[in-house]
Parts: C-alpha cells; structure tokens; sequence
C-alpha cells in the first residue's frame, strides 16, 4: 500500500456542466484551465442521456475489461475518484428506472442530458503520480 501525505492549502472547484456536454471531457477540460496537478472528486450528480463505463473481466494480471453503453435516461447518482499529475481515474454510479443501478470506470461519450455537478478538491500539498508496474501491467498510484 502507498500512503499519500500532504500538507498545506486546497481549493475547492465546483463544475456545473450543461445538457449536451460530455462529462468525462468537461472534467479533464476543467483539469486543464484550472491547473488540477493533484486532487479529489468528492462528489459528482446529475441525469445523463447516455453513458459509458467499463468493468474488470477478472483479477488475473495483466487487466482486462469490457466497456458497456447505457443509452437512455440516467441518474447521475455519484462520480468520485483521484485526480494524480493531472490524470483522473474516476468511477461513476449510475440508475435508470426503478431498480435498474450500473457502476464502473467513466470512459469518454456521456452525455449530461439536464446537469451534472462535480465537485473537485485541488490539493496543491500533494504530489502523486500513477506509475507502470511492469510485472502486473497495472498503473498504480504512489508519490510523485
């Protein structure tokens, strides 16, 4: 396990994305203008016309995953996850009509069908990074 500590200041930056934006896209666009080298999506909701996620196939090394597409009206029930030298791995949880809940690594092409809003903690006392492990074929977080 890799422990991250830091100290100091943080900024807090609140994105409120528009119908028809791209979710994913909206949050590295906002990595970007903002400067978020290091940080925390601490919470993201909204409704989605359509999303794409991707799941593990199994816990053998190297990964494997599959993505799936919902295309239909979504709840955007959570978004959180690790911003680490301007890199987001973020997962998002998603329902759809009464009982009907899908979860996994938000990939590129959601579309936010009335709003989304993601709540973003720009830490500038951490210096993380994800890095290859060879062996495993996996990037894995630790300091940069």
């Amino acid at each position: 396990m890799n422990v991250i500590k830091g100290k100091g200041g943080a900024e807090v930056i609140v994105l409120g994305i528009q119908p028809g934006e791209l979710l994913l896209e909206s949050i590295i666009q906002a990595i970007e203008k903002h400067d978020i080298h290091d940080g925390i999506v601490l919470s993201g909701i909204g409704t989605l016309k359509r999303c794409n996620l991707h799941y593990i196939n199994h816990v053998d090394f190297p990964p494997s995953d599959t993505v799936y597409h919902l295309e239909q009206p979504l709840e955007l029930l959570s978004v959180s996850g690790v911003i680490a030298n301007k890199e987001p791995h973020l997962h998002a949880v998603v329902s759809c009509k009464e009982a009907e809940v899908h979860g996994g690594h938000l990939e590129k092409g959601c579309e936010v069908a009335y709003l989304a809003e993601i709540s973003i903690l720009k830490t500038n006392f951490l210096s993380m990074e994800r890095r290859l492990d060879e062996a495993r074929r996996v990037k894995l977080l630790g300091n940069a």
